[in-house]
């Protein structure tokens, strides 16, 4: 979400210390081609994966509850090519610089020092990557000696996708800091990497005297450092967790690996992937222009309706796509204009989708409840329950927020449509308005898995898309595919190195230290709330909801069930915690992704989304002094 899509071609080379010199034009094209070359290498076996992987899913839903006769090999099938998607999916976010990463903290640097950053940056992933390709294909080798019981074939089939995801990933990297950096920043970005590694290798026994001040030097300091350079997450705990180990211990690296094959090879997690295509479906098959035109129709002529129509959009989608960012670029770009007609200012705009973000995060079938529930152990069916009302609350907040400010600065909009017409626009609408019916009420009917779900709503979102809209084209097609491999594969890749960074900190005591500190809050369970909302807070700013989640789920979920505080109850309140850091500024990534996708300055923003983000702040304390709005349906079921 933070970083900056495109290939080399599409970024913008800046000078460092006023001479630096661009590649030659000959040295340019080969850089070029090469570029090409490994674009096309990565983004159609990514494409290709995420179509096997629903055609795989589909045919084990369709077999097992059509036909009586599961496939038993389906799901080791799955799991084998989902490593394979994962690797090839973050090579193409590494390519496309898709990945996420804090960009906040450079934003008003110089563009001379941006662009020493960013080679810095990209050196250090050339690091990670180069220093991981030798653990990984250890581990492949290793796991070669192990069949999977059903498809009879050896384990390292799938595990091999690690090495070569790293293999790939050199390349890349390599190619954007030779296309898109000067020789000058380059090569004393190297050198500064180079001494610093030189310099903790000499550091060595002064590490072996810390003990655990260690954690603070890897997992803190340089966690913070390598976040504030724009290094992207994923790869700046990769590099924390390596440093650590290598530097600390005598843990063999091919534990990382292992850790990152456990975390990104979980079933359920293949849920990501299909939710986000789900995502970009329904917004080719015309089902969101549908679902708006008719919340437009019936709430739109009141006096800032379509404030009141954003956020029933970004309710009614978010528990479709599942995917925030995506719920942004399908509602915005259809409502914004005729806002900005009706005197909306492009700010409160911004304020208003950042917030609906925020709010979004806990409807299902929401990503980071997945997430949450795969690292957790929590069930996901009560997680996609215990959402619903929490962001019924955030919601209402919000419709206050738009009705006390549309009163001074917002006029209304035309009269309210005839009957007829009202009824002609929910006619078409109805089609969509089933989706999220038929893939919600599958995972909290207990009839399918989250995963399932996705399948059949994909399936679904086709069929309407061809056979009622008739809006689907098929050249779009491809794009979303590779846009979906680019995505999930930045996100599990942050599960991945998360998951290793977490069994570090797990095998290092800090599991049991931060338990005891947290169980010693006082106040009891509404202190441990209350504590636990600004760390999720200050995490989601700083971290994201999904690294925070894989990293402190774990060693927080078993403190908050100590305390009888109900597991689903604390996940949603985490969770609304997390969504709150992420779209407040200064720091949060959604909110500069909202900006971007409303094509308004952060600095015109900046003000107005206050008074929206304060909404969801209050609903959240709300929600978290009334656990009965996570639990009470689940206690009802």
């Amino acid at each position: 979400m933070a970083g900056e899509a495109g290939g080399v071609d599409e970024i913008v080379r800046a000078e460092v210390g006023g001479d630096a010199r661009e590649v030659a034009p000959r040295g340019r094209r080969l850089v070029d081609l090469i570029d090409s070359v490994l674009g096309w290498c990565v983004e159609i076996p990514a494409a290709l994966l995420v179509v096997a992987e629903f055609g795989i899913l589909l045919a084990g839903v369709l077999a097992r509850y059509a036909l009586h006769r599961p496939l038993f090999w389906s799901d080791e099938l799955a799991t084998t090519l989902f490593l394979w998607l994962s690797m090839f999916g973050a090579a193409v976010a590494l390519r496309r610089g898709e990945h996420m990463r804090l960009t906040a903290a450079l934003r008003r640097a110089s563009p001379a020092t941006r662009a020493w950053v960013d080679a810095l940056a990209q050196v250090v992933v050339v690091a990670f990557v180069l220093e991981m390709l030798r653990p990984s294909l250890a581990f492949a080798r290793a796991q070669a000696a192990v069949t999977l019981p059903a498809l009879q074939i050896p384990a390292s089939t799938g595990f091999a996708a690690i090495a070569v995801g790293m293999l790939l990933m050199v390349a890349i990297a390599l190619v954007r800091l030779a296309g898109t950096s000067s020789l000058r920043a380059a090569g004393s970005a190297a050198l500064l990497a180079v001494a610093a590694a030189a310099g903790a290798d000499a550091a060595r026994p002064a590490f072996a005297h810390l003990g655990t001040g260690n954690l603070l030097v890897f997992f803190v300091g340089l966690v913070g450092v390598l976040v504030l350079l724009g290094v992207p997450i994923a790869f700046t705990f990769g590099v924390a967790t390596v440093s650590y180990l290598a530097l600390t211990t005598t843990i063999p690296l091919t534990v990382v690996v292992g850790r990152m094959a456990e975390g990104t090879s979980a079933l359920v997690l293949l849920a990501v992937p299909l939710f986000v295509l789900l995502g970009f479906l329904i917004e080719m098959a015309g089902i969101t222009r549908a679902l708006i035109d008719f919340i437009a129709a019936a709430i739109g002529h009141l006096r800032g309706g379509l404030g009141y129509v954003l956020l029933g959009a970004m309710y009614i989608v978010s528990g479709i796509s599942g995917s925030k960012a995506a719920d942004m670029a399908a509602v915005a770009p259809v409502l914004f204009p005729e806002m900005r007609r009706r005197g909306w200012h492009g700010g409160e705009l911004v304020g208003l989708l950042s917030a609906s973000g925020a709010m979004g995060e806990t409807i299902p079938p929401s990503l980071v409840l997945i997430i949450i529930g795969s690292v957790t152990g929590v069930s996901i069916a009560a997680l996609f329950t215990g959402g619903l009302l929490p962001a019924a609350v955030a919601a209402l907040g919000l419709s206050l927020i738009v009705f006390l400010r549309s009163r001074r600065d917002t006029p209304g909009g035309p009269g309210r449509p005839s009957w007829g017409e009202l009824l002609r626009v929910a006619a078409r609408a109805l089609p969509g308005l089933a989706l999220p019916v038929l893939v919600l009420g599958a995972v909290l009917g207990g009839i399918a898995t989250a995963t399932e779900a996705s399948t059949v709503g994909i399936a679904y979102a086709v069929l309407v898309g061809l056979g009622v809209y008739r809006t689907l084209e098929w050249r779009r097609l491809y794009p979303a595919l590779v846009e979906t491999a680019s995505l999930s594969g930045a996100i599990l890749l942050i599960i991945g190195t998360a998951t290793s960074m977490a069994w570090a900190l797990t095998q290092s005591g800090f599991s049991q230290t931060l338990a005891r500190a947290m169980a010693g809050v006082p106040g009891g369970q509404a202190g441990f709330l209350a504590v636990s909302i600004v760390v999720f807070i200050v995490l989601g700013s700083v971290l994201e909801g999904i690294p925070a989640v894989v990293l402190f789920g774990p060693l927080l979920f078993p403190v908050a069930r100590a305390l009888g505080i109900h597991e689903v109850h604390y996940a949603i309140v985490a969770v609304m915690a997390m969504g709150v850091g992420l779209f407040a500024p200064p720091l949060g990534v959604g909110f500069y992704a909202a900006c971007a996708i409303g094509r308004v300055s952060p600095d015109d923003a900046m003000g107005r989304v206050f008074p929206y983000i304060a909404a969801v702040l209050a609903s959240l304390a709300v929600v978290a002094a009334s656990p009965w709005l996570s639990v009470g349906f689940l206690r009802a079921r």
